[in-house]
């Protein structure tokens, strides 16, 4: 690996950090609350002291923004 290829690794690990940081802040501060995993299709059952919670549609609108994230970020 040359000296340059670290740099643009470098690079990219600063901005996946500052964009880490600005999601946690975001989460943190109550925004999404109401929406985070309470998409139509997540999946939650109920039964007695047993609770079971899949949240689907939150898990593939994450992977649908992260994945036009990257192809963004990756030119």
């Amino acid at each position: 690996m040359a000296f340059w290829d670290m740099n643009e690794l470098g690079k990219m690990m600063v901005v996946f950090g500052i964009l880490l940081v600005i999601v946690g802040a975001i989460l943190w501060s109550g925004i999404g609350r109401s929406w985070i995993g309470r998409l139509p299709g997540d999946i939650r059952v109920s039964k007695g002291h047993f609770t079971f919670y899949f949240p689907v549609v939150t898990c593939i609108l994450l992977s649908i923004i992260l994945t036009i994230l990257l192809r963004i970020f990756k030119r």
